[in-house]
């Protein structure tokens, strides 16, 4: 299953003023997540630089929402971001490429 997940920071000026501890939590996130991208898993993640606010995203292929929680309560940043976790009903997904 396919799953879409929010991110959302603990205040709208976190990605420009992230305490030294923040920045190390944010660290070990990316770190982890990218240890699911290597697997498989996580299909793609990252900062969206919406004018409205900055949040992060992610798209997620794993076997069901009870696994998607698992892997978000192990998240090292987990307390530091709030999570909104929905399921997509299908995706299609492409190889990946620099240039269309």
């Amino acid at each position: 299953m396919y799953f879409f997940v929010r991110t959302n920071n603990p205040r709208p000026t976190f990605h420009l003023d992230m305490t030294d501890q923040e920045r190390a939590v944010m660290q070990a996130h990316v770190a982890y997540w990218s240890e699911y991208a290597r697997r498989g898993a996580a299909i793609v993640f990252g900062p969206v630089m919406d004018p409205g606010g900055v949040y992060g995203m992610g798209v997620y292929d794993v076997a069901d929402e009870a696994a998607m929680h698992a892997l978000l309560d192990a998240d090292p940043a987990k307390g530091l971001l709030q999570y909104q976790v929905t399921p997509m009903a299908r995706a299609v997904v492409g190889k990946a490429s620099p240039t269309v």
